[in-house]
């Protein structure tokens, strides 16, 4: 039988509640030749019995709970497919997404990677994202350095891209995507399909995006970047301005709730970083 060109992975934990919905928006693709992984970071509610009923039409791997980022690697290792494309489980992708995304690639020969529109809802209803949220197209780093700009389930990447760049950092619990984007974005093009592909679901307690001082994680990422030695000058120079302003804002939230040291520790943190000379 002849490999998948694309192998999609949904990571999942204890979403029961959204996860057939997200497969069942896989398997009503029009695009045929793929295959579908779905790694269950251990789950303990009705996550098993779900996967159960799509016997024979998906790939399933469960292991303990070790958060999405092991989940998305452990389908990576997983995949057959030289394209390979993320859905988060309360996420949904629109008709066409596969097909329209792999014509891209397949017709853009240097790129590694594409990402689409979406729609964002929040609670049950359709919300317009703020400017900030806006996404851009080619090289798109320092636009990236103050929020994430790519969405999961919008990518679809050339395998050959965790070979050039990694993996996912299995230990950041939250702002995984963004270090990964950041490491992709610095070297290489992210294009967008400007067309809504996938609708985004929030306001669910769960949702990583919502757990409280993500800056720390960002502020991880960061760090990591400019000690990579993968940046231009000119990049270094925002990746540390950039390191300044949420040092300095968590710092303050620090000090606020009565965390001094830890508040010593981001006002310090930034000196070791200066500005380099942009020849």
């Amino acid at each position: 039988m002849d490999k998948p060109s694309v192998s999609v992975i949904i990571p999942t934990y204890n979403r029961a509640g959204m996860l057939k919905e997200a497969i069942d928006s896989v398997l009503a693709q029009d695009y045929s030749n793929f295959e579908l992984i779905v790694v269950d970071d251990g789950s303990t509610d009705e996550t098993l019995q779900i996967l159960d009923c799509y016997s024979g039409k998906i790939k399933r791997i469960c292991q303990r709970n070790q958060g999405v980022s092991a989940a998305r690697n452990r389908g990576i290792a997983a995949a057959s497919g030289g394209f390979i494309a993320f859905l988060d489980s309360d996420d949904l992708w629109l008709p066409g997404k596969l097909t329209i995304q792999t014509e891209f690639l397949r017709s853009t020969q240097d790129a590694l990677i594409c990402q689409t529109e979406e729609i964002w809802i929040r609670n049950g209803v359709q919300v317009n994202p703020r400017e900030r949220h806006r996404k851009y197209s080619g090289m798109i780093f320092e636009r990236s350095l103050a929020l994430c700009l790519v969405s999961p389930s919008a990518v679809m990447v050339r395998r050959s891209l965790f070979d050039k760049f990694g993996l996912f950092d299995e230990s950041l619990p939250a702002c995984e995507d963004y270090d990964m984007w950041l490491r992709v974005s610095c070297r290489c093009p992210i294009y967008l399909i400007n067309k809504p592909l996938i609708i985004k679901r929030g306001g669910h307690a769960d949702q990583l995006s919502r757990q409280p001082a993500l800056d720390k994680f960002r502020i991880q990422a960061i760090k990591k970047i400019l000690d990579s030695q993968m940046l231009s000058a000119d990049q270094y120079n925002a990746g540390v301005n950039m390191l300044k302003q949420k040092c300095a804002l968590f710092a303050a939230g620090c000090r606020k709730r009565g965390r001094a040291e830890e508040a010593q520790y981001y006002r310090f943190l930034v000196k070791k970083y200066a500005p380099k000379k942009v020849l």
